[in-house]
């Protein structure tokens, strides 16, 4: 297995936080090619090496920019669940806190809120961000959930992403990091 390095490993109660590495793209792909990831621009009718190209995006985010979205997994399983993180890839107006659940048993365990938390603190307290936004595509019920979960709001001045018009931003103040 070859894995980025160096990069932070975060731990929360029950999760653990780290980077992307290859051992995870067979859980991305997996996921990437289901109706559960047409809000985040996969799905099963992607062209083909879409999710490969988009796996490849989410690793090189951390060599092109230091930082990037963290896969979370159970402390006793290094079976990955999702990834959140600090994201801000060429073209987008600010920088966002992302997730994204890959396995359907992890949702509802409250897994995602608790990643995100830990990955929002990181961003403001080690990143020195001053504020985040989360671009979520309408009708994306679960996503709005977590990001009004998390204490963020919808902001309807903020700039919408290039390519991506029907999104809804919430943005997460500084202040609900600690």
């Amino acid at each position: 297995m070859i894995a980025l390095s160096p990069t932070p490993v975060l731990e929360t109660e029950r999760l653990r936080l780290r980077a992307p590495q290859g051992d995870d793209w067979p859980h991305w792909h997996a996921f990437h090619e289901t109706d559960r990831a047409l809000m985040i621009g996969g799905g099963p009718d992607q062209a083909p090496g879409q999710s490969w190209r988009a796996f490849g995006h989410v690793i090189g985010h951390w060599a092109m920019r230091g930082f990037g979205m963290f896969v979370f997994t159970r402390k006793d399983d290094p079976q990955p669940l999702g990834m959140t993180g600090p994201w801000f890839p060429d073209g987008r107006p600010e920088r966002e806190i992302g997730w994204s659940v890959w396995s359907p048993g992890a949702e509802g365990n409250g897994y995602a809120f608790e990643a995100a938390t830990a990955a929002r603190r990181h961003a403001f307290d080690s990143l020195g961000w001053d504020t985040a936004v989360s671009y979520i595509r309408t009708g994306n019920a679960r996503s709005i959930a977590l990001a009004e979960r998390l204490g963020a709001t919808l902001d309807d001045t903020a700039a919408k992403p290039d390519g991506i018009a029907d999104c809804l931003i919430y943005r997460h103040p500084k202040e609900a990091a600690a």
